[in-house]
């Protein structure tokens, strides 16, 4: 007879993704060095010693986590947003706009956990720096493979696609900070316009 699994997997897998998201969601909402595992621990309804379990690197190791977290969750959206349009314009637009409703409805306090961590701990804690390297690195790898499809040269659809980044990461800082879409929705009138505007080979 086979033996039964262990009652306890698919809960401990549980209570570790709820670590993770819950560290997203207060990385987004106020920073690393705001950030406790005391804090972690009950906004995912876990206990500090359950943390530590899963993450015996402590806050670092698990902050490190919820980025990539937030970095596939971010590219998520960006692959929606580009898969919604044949036209590039149109699909590095509605990048913007998507990015634009999801932080309305977040009442403007789910910013990108990517970029919010790395500003505050650059040049201090480096795995954290690493992560957003890499989280930044495959968001500019998702809009290239969209503005090479479109007959753009590939050194120049990537140098456009760190363009698209840098303007959604700023477009979302500004409508963040002043609790207004308008930055946002503007960055997707000038993304179509750079996007339509550029040569194809």
């Amino acid at each position: 007879m086979a033996a039964t699994p262990p009652l306890h997997r698919s809960s401990d897998a549980d209570t570790r993704r709820r670590i993770i998201r819950a560290t997203a969601a207060l990385l987004q909402q106020q920073g690393y060095e705001s950030t406790s595992v005391k804090r972690i621990a009950g906004a995912a309804q876990a206990s500090p010693s359950s943390v530590y379990h899963f993450f015996p690197g402590g806050k670092q190791e698990l902050a490190i986590e919820a980025m990539h977290h937030g970095a596939r969750e971010f590219g998520e959206m960006l692959a929606e947003g580009l898969a919604s349009a044949a036209d590039p314009a149109e699909a590095t637009a509605a990048c913007a706009l998507l990015l634009a409703d999801d932080l309305k409805q977040s009442e403007w306090s789910d910013g990108c956990p990517v970029a919010v961590t790395a500003l505050e701990t650059i040049g201090r804690v480096p795995g954290l720096q690493e992560a957003a390297t890499q989280a930044l690195t495959q968001w500019q790898s998702l809009v290239t493979a969209k503005l090479t499809e479109s007959g753009i040269a590939p050194a120049a659809a990537r140098s456009l696609a760190g363009t698209v980044i840098s303007m959604l990461e700023g477009a979302e800082l500004l409508s963040r900070v002043t609790a207004d879409d308008t930055p946002l929705r503007d960055a997707a009138v000038h993304l179509g316009q750079l996007v339509r505007a550029a040569p194809r080979v």
